[in-house]
């Protein structure tokens, strides 16, 4: 048997009997519809009724002795409610239909005007109502489910783009409680103001922004590297509204970002071993000759020479050797569990004279529990010590400052390390870790190259914040130990 062959069940809830009998009679009277009609006349046995949904429709009389029936459907309704309540009233009362209808009556029928036509259009009508809106409700509870479970932010604003209901991704990505960012416009959240006009500028005109790359900044001052998609929509009150999706493409940017800096290292390594091969076979020959003359009796004016020959080769030596060491990866070692506060401060104090002849105010921040790694000490020093005098160098005499903090977020263990120096272009930016790329006069470029390394080898990133007179800042994320 189909659904709607099967018969529909009733409870008509009235204290009086003799209106019970009457409104069963009329609802027998339909033609075409089987009913199963029941009678309740006690608050609790209803309310009990309606809550194991017992029954397809409720009629509910207005009196029902010491407590109403609005009482009754509206503390059905609280507790969710999804089946038909049609009030019932012994004569025509505006205010309490309005108030019935207002709390969530399906129907409202007077006893004296009733008749078995008027009951089957309520029921037929009522019925098909409460379809439409379980159908409604099943819907709403899956797109919920997909729009709580999405990994990415989902959200919706009003047309000025102040949010208004969110999924909890959305919460942990920008950082600020739920209540918090009800109160909060999405353009807040644009690291670069123009962009936060271009963006609002488009969807103004366009209706719609989608896939747009943009930079947003959460609580903790944490750069996001996004992908921005924002539709706007019309709601069924003509109201206009936001929907908005948020891709937090970050790790894959920092991803790419290290697979470019290790082709590019790799590539340099390749080449600096192709040119010490070829630059040792002649030397050594050089060597070997400079050797055999030094056995054999010269003027004093040719022993000068053969001095000078056997310094320099020396030094080419030495430099191919030391460009050699630069470019091989750190040989595995046993790293062992060390505080990041230690290490730092073992840093600074084998370069406190550079920052003392400088005269550079420096300043460390450490939280009060110690920050834990699994560290290569000796090596993870060279790198600390190569960043922080970048930073001593990049800042003027008597107007440096130096900030050096550990902080503790999601698993990891960040290290910043800002100076107030010059700061660095975004032309230079992409080339700052490259192999012999440089800014000294007589430096090999290899500190930083050098420093990426070992950063790499502890299996932890480096980001650098920077901009031409802002300074730097150099961001280092290692995993907790």
């Amino acid at each position: 048997m189909t659904s709607e062959n099967l018969p529909i069940k009733v409870l008509i809830i009235d204290d009086d009997e003799e209106d019970f009998f009457l409104t069963s009679q009329y609802i027998k009277k339909i033609r075409g519809k089987e009913f199963i009609i029941d009678w309740c006349y006690r608050y609790k046995d209803a309310l009990d009724a309606i809550l194991e949904v017992k029954y397809d429709i409720y009629f509910i009389d207005y009196y029902l002795g010491a407590r109403t029936g609005l009482e009754l459907m509206k503390e059905a309704l609280k507790q969710n409610c999804e089946q038909p309540l049609i009030l019932l009233t012994g004569m025509g009362n505006q205010k309490i239909d309005l108030e019935a209808m207002q709390a969530g009556a399906y129907d409202y029928l007077v006893k004296l005007e009733l008749n078995s036509e008027k009951i089957e259009r309520c029921i037929r009508y009522s019925m098909e109502r409460a379809t439409a809106l379980k159908i409604l409700r099943t819907n709403e509870r899956k797109f919920r489910s997909i729009f709580e479970r999405s990994k990415d932010a989902v959200f919706l604003t009003d047309e000025f783009l102040v949010f208004k209901d969110l999924n909890d991704i959305t919460v942990s990505m920008l950082g600020y409680s739920r209540e918090e960012l009800m109160q909060k416009n999405l353009l807040h959240f644009f690291a670069k103001p123009q962009q936060a006009g271009e963006i609002a500028r488009i969807l103004k005109l366009e209706g719609n922004v989608e896939d747009i790359e943009v930079e947003l900044i959460n609580r903790n001052n944490e750069i996001l590297q996004s992908v921005l998609s924002l539709s706007m929509e019309m709601d069924a009150g003509d109201n206009f509204y936001v929907q908005g999706i948020i891709h937090d493409i970050s790790n894959l940017k920092r991803a790419e970002k290290a697979t470019l800096q290790a082709e590019k290292l790799g590539a340099a390594n390749r080449l600096v071993r192709a040119l010490a091969h070829e630059v040792r076979n002649p030397l050594n020959n050089i060597n070997l000759s400079v050797e055999q003359l030094a056995q054999e009796s010269l003027a004093e004016t040719g022993s000068v020479y053969m001095d000078i020959i056997s310094r320099n080769s020396k030094r080419i030596n030495d430099l191919i050797t030391e460009l050699l060491l630069s470019s091989s990866l750190p040989p595995e070692t046993v790293r062992e569990k060390k505080s990041l506060q230690h290490i730092l401060d073992e840093s600074i104090s084998t370069i406190i004279d550079r920052i003392t002849l400088k005269k550079v105010s420096w300043k460390v921040i450490y939280p009060n529990e110690p920050a834990y790694i699994m560290a290569d000490t000796m090596k993870l020093q060279i790198a600390f010590t190569n960043i922080i005098i970048n930073a001593i160098e990049a800042m003027n005499e008597n107007k440096g400052e130096l900030y050096i903090s550990v902080t503790s977020q999601n698993g990891h263990h960040l290290v910043s390390i800002k100076d107030n120096g010059h700061g660095i272009s975004k032309e230079t930016l992409p080339h700052l870790f490259e192999p012999y790329f440089t800014f000294k006069r007589n430096g090999l470029g290899l500190g930083l190259a050098t420093t990426l390394n070992i950063i790499q080898s502890h299996k932890a990133s480096i980001d650098v914040q920077t901009g031409i007179d802002q300074g730097s800042n150099f961001i280092l994320k290692f995993e907790r130990a």
